[in-house]
């Protein structure tokens, strides 16, 4: 079977899509290779890459990515993870299963420094459980379920 491409789209391409990115890739490491962008990216959030390293999965060499980057990529899915993105994505990913499941963001969180790093570490585990849960039962694949 050939390896499955994804793209997962959010607005500033730092914090979700970079998270889903990472543990996609770590999760389903030679049955899908995801890339993240953005529709208007501002760099990589540096809460995402600490409770991405909690888990054992560094991504702190992503780039933040603007989303006309792949516009000549070919994907056979192509996500949001933000309801603005959904809005904003642009039609020319032709052929693909385009998809939304939308996330809380983790940068707007309110409250104390650890009510805040727990609503990155309840969003990421909500990111994995319920990417790895669709490709799991699209790929009729296990996936690993570190």
């Amino acid at each position: 079977m050939a390896m499955k491409q994804v793209l997962f789209l959010c607005t500033g391409n730092s914090c979700r899509s970079q998270m889903a990115d990472g543990l996609i890739n770590q999760h389903f490491s030679g049955e899908i290779k995801a890339y993240s962008a953005g529709t208007d990216p501002h760099g990589l959030d540096a809460k995402a890459v600490e409770v991405m390293a909690e888990i054992g999965i560094d991504i702190s060499a992503h780039s933040s990515d603007h989303i006309s980057l792949y516009e000549n990529q070919s994907f056979d899915y192509v996500m949001t993870l933000c309801g603005d993105a959904n809005e904003k994505c642009p039609l020319f990913f032709g052929g693909v299963k385009r998809l939304h499941i939308g996330f809380d963001d983790p940068p707007k969180a309110k409250g104390s420094d650890e009510d805040i790093i727990d609503v990155y570490r309840r969003v990421r585990d909500e990111i994995a459980g319920q990417l790895g849960d669709f490709f799991r039962q699209e790929l009729g694949s296990r996936g690993t379920t570190k």
